[in-house]
């Protein structure tokens, strides 16, 4: 989805902005707008969203795509290979153990990203996400290797002047934030076991390049224009889902703002990709209250982003903001449950208002998955305490 465009047909956007909910697909949509204000609602995005698609996510060699290849798509025009990143012709092959690229000479070629376009153009870039920095939505961005898995080759290419570095990117991607520092830091047995293999400090060499570099919500906030700036908020893995975020992470809508501020102020504009990468995290666990407050969460940072941009640029005559998510999950919306029932309760009888019984005499939730553990053969009834209670596991 995008918003409406106010300039002409024939002029281009000096700004462009790329949402990305991961595994953001129509249920997890709904399911949110309920969650946040009931079913007559609507999120922002939906608000102020007037042009919509329907977008087939299938890769060059799946039916189900997996977030490599459909981010790939959309930062290159190609279709691309499953666990591949923004690399054409290339077939994968897992990393060592370790993490390093595997792939190999003549395996595939670099597939030009808009984020590469861009900067080629003279705009400022960047690339932020609640999710390590060098997971597949981000690295799509930046990056061309023939693993997502990857991460300290993925990492590298994003130091200006070191080892392994992606010279499409010219003298370095301006804005980056999100989690995993381990991939940046060298290894150490005992306080960083995840850390780089090859002894590497990428942060150190960041700084080098004249980077600032921050590691908290505190440092971010001390970021200024007119430098490059690389915020890393977790020592390994991703951030934290929004519902338990520690004050030290920045929330999404906190980094979009920061990195709209730094990048708004190069007149040729920017490129700019925000993705809200634990809804996908959510539910792959069958976790749907993390999943829908870190929909919540996405829809602020897009809220914000507008607000911020129609200050800089009035009416977005500049501007392109687009809106959309590269895959769907098995979250689905279960039973008829009376409206205003809460999305993360038991289903109610409409009459009574008293759970309603499966076939087995049993409870049910209102969202199920069709993913996750395998179904027991005697179910237990749940109650809506339970059911709605912040790390419960929903029924597949």
């Amino acid at each position: 989805a995008a918003l409406p465009a106010t300039a002409s047909a024939q002029q281009k956007a000096k700004n462009i902005i790329f949402f990305l909910g991961d595994g953001m697909g129509p249920t997890v949509i709904t399911a949110a707008r309920i969650y946040r204000g009931g079913e007559g609602s609507l999120l922002h995005f939906e608000r102020l969203m007037e042009r919509t698609a329907r977008i087939k996510t299938y890769s060059l060699d799946y039916q189900t795509t997996d977030s490599a290849p459909s981010m790939g798509s959309y930062m290159t025009g190609m279709k691309l290979n499953n666990d591949v990143i923004s690399q054409a012709g290339a077939r994968t092959i897992n990393p060592t153990k370790e993490g390093v690229d595997q792939c190999g000479a003549n395996n595939g070629t670099p597939a030009v990203t808009i984020l590469e376009l861009a900067k080629a153009r003279g705009r400022a870039t960047g690339a932020i996400t609640t999710t390590e920095l060098t997971h597949a939505t981000p690295a799509s961005t930046f990056a061309h290797t023939c693993s997502r898995d990857a991460a300290y080759t993925i990492a590298q290419q994003l130091v200006p002047g070191g080892a392994g570095y992606n010279a499409a990117l010219g003298d370095g991607v301006d804005v980056l934030m999100g989690g995993g520092r381990n991939h940046f830091t060298p290894r150490d047995a005992a306080l960083n076991p995840k850390g780089r293999p090859d002894g590497r400090d990428l942060m150190a060499e960041f700084a080098g390049a004249g980077y600032y570099v921050a590691g908290t919500r505190a440092g971010m906030m001390l970021a200024k224009a007119g430098r490059k700036f690389v915020g890393i908020y977790s020592a390994s893995s991703h951030l934290d889902y929004a519902y338990q975020r520690r004050p030290e992470q920045p929330t999404l809508a906190e980094m979009t703002g920061k990195a709209i501020d730094l990048l708004s102020t190069n007149p040729n504009g920017f490129f700019l990709m925000v993705e809200g990468g634990k809804i996908d995290h959510a539910l792959h666990d069958t976790r749907a209250r993390h999943a829908l407050e870190e929909t919540v969460a996405f829809d602020d940072a897009l809220q914000l982003a507008v607000e911020r941009m129609r200050a800089i640029d009035p009416g977005l005559q500049n501007t392109l903001i687009v809106l959309t998510a590269d895959h769907d999950h098995t979250m689905q919306i279960n039973g008829y449950a009376k409206r205003g029932n809460p999305i993360l309760d038991v289903v109610r009888d409409y009459a009574t208002g008293e759970p309603k019984k499966d076939a087995d005499g049993k409870t049910f939730t209102t969202l199920v998955f069709g993913n996750g553990p395998n179904r027991p053969d005697v179910r237990a009834d749940v109650d809506g305490t339970v059911a709605q209670s912040d790390d419960y596991h929903q029924e597949t």
